[in-house]
This record gives C-alpha cells, sequence and structure tokens, in this order.
C-alpha cells in the first residue's frame, strides 16, 4: 500500500490577505487559484459550498489555502492551546528566526516573544498567521 502526502488544508477569513502572507512573508510560492462547489460540498459535508482555494507550495510542503463565500467561515482567529486536541502548528526552519518574526508582523501575522527559547537544537519561537494558525519557526544551532 503506498501513501503520499498531498496538502495540508488551512481555512482563511481572506483568501487574497492569506495567499499574500504565505507567498510573501514566508516565501511559499502560489501554484494556482480555484473556485470550488460541487462536488466538494459533499466531500466536505457543507451544504451549497462556494468558496475559492489557493495552493501554495515551499520546499515540499503544499497548503491549500480555502476561503469560504458560503457557508460563512466560523470561530476565532485565537491561537489554540497547544494540548487542544487536532493539528497544533506548522514548523518551518529558518535561517534567521528574527528576520522571519518581522516580516510575520509586516505581513498581519502575529509573534510572541514570551515564547522564544534556545535549545541544543536551536532557537524556537512561536507566531500565527493572520487567522491565528500557529507557526514555530525554528533557527537550528550552527
Amino acid at each position: 500500500m503506498e501513501i503520499a502526502v498531498s496538502h495540508v488544508g488551512i481555512c482563511t477569513s481572506d483568501l487574497n490577505r492569506s495567499i499574500r502572507f504565505y507567498t510573501e512573508a514566508l516565501h511559499f510560492k502560489l501554484e494556482y487559484c480555484v473556485a470550488v462547489g460541487q462536488p466538494f460540498d459533499v466531500l466536505t459535508e457543507l451544504a451549497g459550498l462556494k468558496c475559492r482555494a489557493g495552493f501554495v507550495r515551499q520546499d515540499g510542503l503544499r497548503i491549500e489555502i480555502v476561503g469560504y463565500d458560503t457557508p460563512e467561515v466560523t470561530g476565532t482567529a485565537q491561537r489554540r492551546p497547544m494540548n487542544r486536541l487536532g493539528m497544533t502548528h506548522l514548523s518551518l526552519v529558518v535561517d534567521d528566526i528574527d528576520k522571519v518574526a518581522t516580516r510575520i508582523v509586516a505581513f498581519a501575522g502575529q509573534v510572541y516573544a514570551e515564547t522564544k527559547v534556545a535549545t541544543p537544537k536551536g532557537q524556537l519561537l512561536f507566531c500565527t498567521d493572520p487567522d491565528g494558525v500557529r507557526l514555530e519557526l525554528w533557527q537550528k544551532a550552527k
């Protein structure tokens, strides 16, 4: 049995802002955008689904960023506790943690300076994208 990773999906409140965040702040490459409706309303269990999705890629990671028109997006942009069931964060290896953190803020993300730690494996820092998706920045020790 073969299994390969296709992508990770992120729901956004503003597709254009999120694509700009991931491409300009984090240097992902935009592959394409697509309008989504039937038959994905069945797959997603969202009656009357109308949305747009943008696919971005960085190295081997591909993210589908989805902006919903119908039904509307639910939830808040507050970061989720790390001990809540489900996916907790996306980890990115960076060459300059402070430079990337500055770019995250410039593109409507948040940096949580109080989470920055130094370990034998390098520096780590938690940030969030504009919709509260937790991003771990890891600058490996040299």
